[in-house]
C-alpha cells in the first residue's frame, strides 16, 4: 500500500495532472506480472527439460547447451537489471532494451537448432548471418556475465578475446599471429571450443540436476532435516551449536555444493544459537564461513568443480568422490578442533539434553530425506553416470516427499470431522504438492543462473587459450618462478587462486586455474588427479581469505559482526583449506598411481600423520589443547606440526616425539598452581 493509497499515511496525496495521468498510462503493473509469469514458466521448463535430457532422452550437445544457456540469458535478463539504479516498476528504455535482450537470446538459439547440419558442414566457410550471430551471442554472454558476475569476470574475458585479437602486438613473452573477428566469434558460439564448450557442458547436465536436487531438498524441508540432526548429535558437547554449525554445513554441503548458500541456509539457524551461547558475533560467522566452504569439498556434489573434474581427467565421477571423501573430513576435524579450543578458551558449555531434539525421533521424523540421499549413493556406486544419479535423486526425493505428506494427510484426514477448520480437503492438498513441486522447479533455475554464466563465461577465457596456446605460456611462467619446487608452485596457485576469487566465483577460478597452471604441475610430475585436487581445493580460497571472502562476509551479515575480523577468523579456522594440497603433492594422500589405493598402508599412514599434524597446527594457533598453552608448549606444538607434515619418516617420528611431550605437559604440569591444588587437597 503506497502512500496516496494509505488513509492513515502522514503524507498527503499528490494530485494528478494531466501528464501523470498519461505516465500512468504507460505504467505496467499487467507488464510485470506478465514477466514474472514468462520467468516462472521459463524457470520451470527449464527445469523439467533438464530432468528430460537427464534421464529420458540425450541431444546433440550444441543443440542442448544452446538450449540451456539461451534460457538461462532470457532469466538473466528478465531476473537481473542493467544497473542498479535502473528501475523496473515501469515502462523505460531500459526494460525495452532487456525484452530485446531476450528476443535475441531467443533467436540465437534459434538460429543453432534450426541450421545444425549446416553449421557441421560448413566449418570454417561462414556466411554473414554467421558471424553476426556469433558476435550477438558472444555480447549476450559478456552482458549476462557483467549482471551476474561483475565486471572483474566480464573484464577477464574481454582481455581474452584482445589478446587473441592483437597477438601480434603482445610482448614478446606472450606474442602469437593473432586471429580475425569471424575466427573469433565463430569459434566461441558456432563450435564446442568456446562458449558451448566444457564447462558450460557440464553445468548443463550434471550439475543443474544436482542444483535441482538441492532445491527440492530445500523446498521438502530437508535443509531443516540436516540442521536438526547435527543439532541432535553435537548439541550437548562444549560448543555445541558451532559444532552443530559444522557438521550441518557438512551435511548441507553434502548435497548443495555453495558455501555462501550453505551459511545463509545454515547460519541462520547455527549463528544466533552460537551468540546465545557465548561466542563472539565474528567468530560465530567465521566458523559458519568456514564450515560452509568445507561443503564444496564434501561428496557427494562437492559443487560444481567435481563434475568438471571428472570431465578434465576423463575419470569417473565414483572415483572423484572417492578420493576427495578423507581429505574433506580431514579438513573438518581441523575446524571442529578450532571451535572446541574456542569453546574451551572461553568456557562455553553445551546445550541440556533435556533442551535437544531425540536423535530417534530427528530420523524418524525425517527419514524420507535420507532415503534419496542413499538412492544417489547406491546409484554412483552402481557406476551410472552423474546426470542419470542427479535425475534419480530429484526423482527419488519429490516421491518420498509427496509420499511421507500423504501418509501425514490421510493420517489428519482420519483423525478430524469433516467440519473441523484444519481438515485439507484432497484437492487443497493436491493444489499444495503441486505449488511445492513448481517452487523447486523454480527455485533450482533461478540458482542455476551464477554457475551457468559463470561457466559459459570461462568458455571464452578457455577458448580463447586454447585457440591462442596461452596454456603452455603461462605454465612456462609458473615453472620459471617456482624453481621447478613443487610447494612453491602450488602456492603461486593458491596465490593465483585468490586473486582470481576477488572476481571469479570458485568454479570459474577452478576452471582457469586447470587451464592456464595446471600443465606446471603436471610437469612436474604430480599425477593429473592430484593436480586437479590441488587445483580445485585452492579455488575455494576466495570463501574465507581476505580481501574478498564472500562466505565470511556472508557469515558477518547473519551475525551482525565485522566483515574483515570475520573475514580474518575464517581464514583462521580454514588453515586445513591451504596445508592438506600441498600433502596431497608430496604423499599418497589420495590413493593414486601404480603402487597405492586407499587401503594401502601408507595412505592409511598419510592419513593419521597428516590429522595429527592439523592438530598440532590448530593447537599452535589457538594456543591451546587440553589447557593454555605456555609458549614453550606452543613452540613444540609448531615442531611437531612441521614435522607431522615433512614428508620423511625421521621427521615424522620427530614430530610425533614432540607432540606427545607436549601432550604429557599439558596433562601432568600446571604452570602457576601449587601441588595441592592439582590434586585437590
Amino acid at each position: 500500500m503506497t502512500a496516496a493509497t494509505d488513509p492513515e499515511s502522514p503524507v498527503e496525496p499528490i494530485k494528478k495532472t494531466s501528464a501523470d495521468v498519461s505516465e500512468t498510462t504507460i505504467r505496467y503493473p499487467e507488464l510485470m506480472r506478465l514477466a514474472a509469469w514468462v520467468v516462472t514458466a521459463l524457470a520451470i521448463a527449464l527445469s523439467l527439460y533438464q530432468l528430460y535430457t537427464a534421464g529420458i532422452a540425450a541431444l546433440t550437445a550444441l543443440v542442448q547447451r544452446s538450449i540451456h544457456l539461451g534460457t538461462i540469458l532470457c532469466l538473466t535478463f528478465l531476473l537481473k537489471p542493467p544497473f542498479r539504479g535502473a528501475r523496473k516498476n515501469q515502462l523505460n528504455g531500459w526494460v525495452l532494451f532487456d525484452w530485446c535482450l531476450v528476443a535475441a537470446s531467443v533467436y540465437c538459439t534459434y538460429y543453432i537448432c534450426k541450421n545444425l547440419l549446416a553449421i557441421f558442414e560448413r566449418q570454417g566457410d561462414w556466411l554473414t548471418s554467421d558471424r553476426v550471430v556469433s558476435i550477438i551471442g558472444t555480447l549476450l554472454v559478456l552482458e549476462a556475465c557483467r549482471r551476474v558476475i561483475g565486471l572483474i569476470m566480464t573484464g577477464i574475458c574481454i582481455a581474452a578475446i584482445l589478446y587473441a585479437f592483437f597477438g601480434p602486438y603482445m610482448p614478446e613473452l606472450i606474442i602469437h599471429k593473432g586471429y580475425s573477428i569471424e575466427r573469433i566469434s565463430t569459434t566461441l558460439w558456432l563450435t564446442t571450443e568456446g562458449i558451448f564448450g566444457l564447462p558450460i557442458g557440464v553445468a548443463a547436465t550434471f550439475v543443474y540436476v544436482f542444483v535441482l536436487f538441492g532445491a527440492f531438498l530445500e523446498f521438502t524441508g530437508g535443509g531443516n532435516f540436516f540442521i536438526e540432526l547435527a543439532y541432535a548429535l553435537t548439541g550437548r558437547f562444549s560448543g555445541g551449536p558451532a559444532k552443530t554449525a559444522v557438521v550441518a554445513s557438512g551435511f548441507m554441503g553434502s548435497v548443495s555444493g555453495s558455501a555462501v548458500g550453505n551459511v545463509v541456509a545454515t547460519g541462520s539457524f547455527t549463528i544466533p544459537m552460537m551468540k546465545k551461547v557465548g561466542y563472539r558475533p565474528h567468530v560465530a560467522g567465521a566458523i559458519e564461513a568456514a564450515a560452509s566452504t568445507g561443503g564444496q569439498l564434501m561428496p557427494p556434489i562437492m559443487g560444481a568443480g567435481a563434475f568438471l573434474m571428472a570431465e578434465f581427467t576423463n575419470t569417473s565421477y565414483l572415483t572423484i568422490i572417492k578420493v576427495a571423501l578423507v581429505p574433506a573430513i580431514m579438513y573438518y576435524v581441523t575446524v571442529l578442533f578450532f571451535v572446541h579450543y574456542e569453546a574451551k578458551k572461553h568456557g562455553l558449555e553445551g546445550q541440556p539434553r533435556e533442551s535437544l531434539p531425540r536423535v530417534l525421533k530427528v530420523i524418524r521424523e525425517g527419514l524420507h530425506f535420507i532415503i534419496p540421499v542413499a538412492i544417489l549413493i547406491y546409484v554412483l556406486v552402481m557406476n551410472y553416470s552423474p546426470m542419470m544419479a542427479g535425475f534419480v535423486a530429484v526423482m527419488s526425493t519429490a516421491a518420498a516427499s509427496l509420499l511421507a505428506n500423504a501418509v501425514r494427510w490421510a493420517a489428519s484426514t482420519s483423525r478430524l470431522t469433516a467440519t473441523d477448520p484444519g481438515r485439507v480437503g484432497a484437492g487443497r492438498f493436491a493444489v499444495q504438492e503441486c505449488k511445492m513441486i513448481a517452487g523447486a522447479l523454480e527455485k533450482g533455475a533461478v540458482n542455476a543462473i551464477m554457475v551457468s554464466i559463470a561457466c559459459a563465461a570461462a568458455g571464452i577465457i578457455v577458448g580463447m587459450v586454447t585457440l591462442t596456446g596461452m596454456g603452455l605460456k603461462f605454465s612456462s611462467l609458473v615453472l620459471d618462478l617456482s624453481f621447478g619446487i613443487k610447494a612453491l608452485a602450488i602456492l603461486l596457485i593458491g596465490a593465483a587462486s585468490l586473486v582470481l576469487g576477488m572476481g571469479l566465483p570458485v568454479t570459474a577460478s577452478y576452471i582457469v586455474l586447470a587451464t592456464l597452471a595446471g600443465p606446471a604441475l603436471l610437469d612436474m610430475g604430480v599425477p593429473l588427479m592430484v593436480t586437479h585436487m590441488i587445483v580445485f581445493w585452492y579455488s575455494q580460497d576466495a570463501n574465507v581469505t581476505p580481501p574478498v571472502s564472500l562466505a565470511s562476509f556472508a557469515g558477518a551479515g547473519v551475525a551482525g559482526a565485522n566483515p574483515m575480523q570475520t573475514a580474518f577468523t575464517s581464514w583462521k579456522l580454514a588453515k586445513g583449506l591451504y596445508i592438506i594440497p600441498i600433502v596431497m603433492a608430496y604423499r599418497p594422500l589420495l590413493g593414486l598411481g601404480e603402487n597405492y589405493s586407499l587401503f594401502h598402508w601408507q595412505v592409511g599412514y598419510t592419513m593419521v600423520v597428516t590429522t595429527l599434524g592439523l592438530v598440532a597446527f590448530a593447537s599452535c594457533l589457538e594456543r591451546y589443547f587440553l589447557r593454555s598453552a605456555t609458549w614453550v608448549e606452543t613452540a613444540l606444538f609448531l615442531v611437531a606440526a612441521a614435522g607431522l607434515f615433512w614428508p620423511t619418516y625421521w621427521t615424522d617420528a620427530a614430530g610425533f616425539v614432540s607432540l606427545m611431550a607436549v601432550v604429557v605437559l599439558q596433562k601432568f604440569y600446571h604452570p602457576g598452581r601449587r601441588p595441592a591444588e592439582i590434586t585437590g587437597t
